[in-house]
């Protein structure tokens, strides 16, 4: 879906949520698939990262610094379940991104899956 109007950057962010909505990551699913993904693509950056497992051993939280160690810094803070579809008057697969009039849509492109892309789109830059 890359737009020749949008930033390489963009449509990298792009191209990430359009992987992190397809995953199902309905609240009662486990996240583990996409939280593998997210630490395969640190990975691939040489950034290190560490998963946190519930008691379940179904969902995780990812722990990763980019960047010193030494000095305080910033924390990015976000969550990967979606809340159920079920009752919901979705005109398209809401796992899968759709763009109509000039938007994306799927579940948890506004919260949280749009910010996780986002910040990922930008990693490049940051171990740079």
């Amino acid at each position: 879906m890359p737009d020749p109007l949008v930033s390489e950057k963009d449509n990298k962010a792009i191209e990430l949520l359009n992987t992190l909505i397809g995953f199902d990551t309905t609240s009662y699913n486990s996240n583990l698939e996409l939280i593998e993904f997210i630490q395969s693509y640190l990975s691939s950056y040489d950034i290190d990262s560490t998963l946190i497992h519930d008691e379940s051993g179904k969902k995780a939280n990812l722990y990763a610094t980019i960047g010193r160690t030494d000095i305080g810094g910033v924390m990015l803070s976000g969550h990967t379940d979606v809340v159920p579809v079920a009752g919901q008057d979705w005109d398209t697969d809401p796992f899968s991104l759709t763009e109509s009039s000039d938007k994306l849509y799927g579940r948890g492109s506004a919260d949280m899956k749009g910010f996780i892309a986002l910040v990922l789109s930008r990693v490049p830059e940051m171990v740079s």
